[in-house]
């Protein structure tokens, strides 16, 4: 079986994380902005697990290996990546790691010279300012985090399903 990614390297620039949710594309809207106007490279970065990914598009009773779960979620993040609108001077690589996003965005940030976050991602109480990986990330990463609240774009965002991502992109 090929092996899955389990690290992402980054080398400068900034990184962004994306686990599917609302203020995750915010805060890619936002990281997007700002790699426009630096001119530097924009990485975007997903953690996954098998209960967290996309199904892979199989038959019915068929257990995909897991590079096929990975190809689905960066299929999925790439979607998100069109649906953000992003300039076309933004140069943007997407990153899939098959490991708890609190690590691999630990492991993204030593590399990178900002790590953008949603305020909130897809776990959580309501009442919550910050999802507990931003909060961590906030306390320990190696680089300077910039946490992007829902509305802070400027620009009024619909959720974003893979299936929706998959459709308009």
């Amino acid at each position: 079986m090929d092996e899955v990614a389990k690290t992402v390297q980054i080398d400068g620039g900034i990184v962004v994380g994306h686990d599917g949710s609302k203020c995750a594309q915010e805060a890619l809207v936002w990281a997007g902005r700002l790699a426009a106007r630096a001119d530097v490279d924009l990485h975007v970065v997903r953690a996954w697990s098998i209960t967290t990914a996309p199904r892979p598009g199989s038959a019915a009773g068929y257990v995909p290996p897991l590079p096929e779960w990975e190809q689905a979620v960066k299929d999925e993040l790439e979607a998100h990546v069109r649906l953000a609108g992003l300039a076309p001077e933004v140069r943007v690589t997407c990153h899939v790691a098959h490991r708890p996003a609190e690590q691999v965005m630990m492991q993204a940030a030593e590399g990178a010279n900002l790590l953008v976050l949603g305020a909130r991602g897809r776990g959580g109480f309501a009442g919550l300012l910050l999802g507990s990986v931003s909060d961590k990330l906030v306390r320990h990463a190696p680089c300077p985090v910039t946490v992007v609240r829902t509305g802070a774009t400027g620009k009024a965002l619909e959720a974003v399903t893979g299936e929706n991502a998959a459709i308009e992109g």
